[in-house]
């Protein structure tokens, strides 16, 4: 299982979002590496993580920030790997500073932008599954039976409580 999604977030505090997207790629078995990469305060280290992505083997790039959240934006600016950027939710104003940030890209560098928090981080596992699964028959099984079973875990009625 080679690594073949980067998940990256702005700090340490990130990871609690961010790990819903691991939690994905774990169950599909996709290769992952996680770092903290700051656009404000690691800006050569998000700088190197963009430049080699490309040389490294990735293929799809998952990038989860709060508050001005300029990673995902950033990392697009430095790659051709389709970045896939998560919305932290934050105290100040729940999220929709991060969500703006990040889906406000201008023309020329997209950025997939999923929903605030766990729920955007978990899609954003399964955005890249499906970003992979395009070119690989054995995952493209792996995620349809994954749907499959989610779609069976629905009841056809409610239940009472």
């Amino acid at each position: 299982m080679g690594v073949k999604v980067g998940i990256i977030m702005g700090s340490q505090s990130d990871w609690a979002t961010m790990r819903e997207a691991a939690k994905i790629l774990d169950e599909l078995g996709i290769g992952y590496e996680k770092k903290i990469v700051s656009a404000h305060r690691t800006p050569d280290r998000l700088w190197t993580y963009g430049k080699t992505a490309v040389e490294r083997g990735l293929q799809v790039i998952i990038a989860g920030a709060g508050g001005a959240a300029h990673l995902p934006g950033m990392m697009a600016s430095k790659t051709r790997v389709p970045v896939v950027g998560v919305p932290v939710q934050t105290k100040a104003l729940s999220g929709v500073d991060s969500l703006y940030s990040i889906v406000q890209m201008p023309k020329g560098f997209p950025v997939a932008t999923m929903a605030i928090g766990a729920a955007g981080a978990a899609n954003a596992g399964l955005m890249a599954a499906a970003i992979l699964a395009n070119n690989d028959p054995a995952l493209a099984a792996r995620l349809d039976a994954w749907r499959d079973t989610l779609s069976a875990s629905i009841p056809d009625e409610p239940q009472d409580d």
